[in-house]
């Protein structure tokens, strides 16, 4: 296994490191070990934005509005002022 060194890490993000490590219940060493395993590993599921939400919530079922009917004629968008 390979050992990586950090130098000149900035007390800032240091601490950010820590807290998120302590959100998460893991070390400092293996908090950053996570975030760079995600940072490099590809993503699994090309799906898109759309797919992934019906997929979470399509269960729940669609909304059905009541438009009211349009009185006016549509008409273009004054882009000059």
């Amino acid at each position: 296994m390979a050992a990586v060194s950090v130098r000149d890490l900035d007390e800032s993000v240091r601490e950010r490191l820590r807290v998120r490590a302590a959100q998460h219940g893991r070390s400092m060493e293996a908090e950053i070990r996570a975030i760079l395993t995600e940072a490099v590993t590809p993503p699994t599921d090309s799906s898109g934005l759309a797919q992934t939400l019906l997929a979470r919530f399509g269960d729940l079922g669609g909304v059905e509005l009541d438009l009211p009917p349009r009185t006016e004629a549509p008409r273009a968008a004054d882009l000059a002022g």
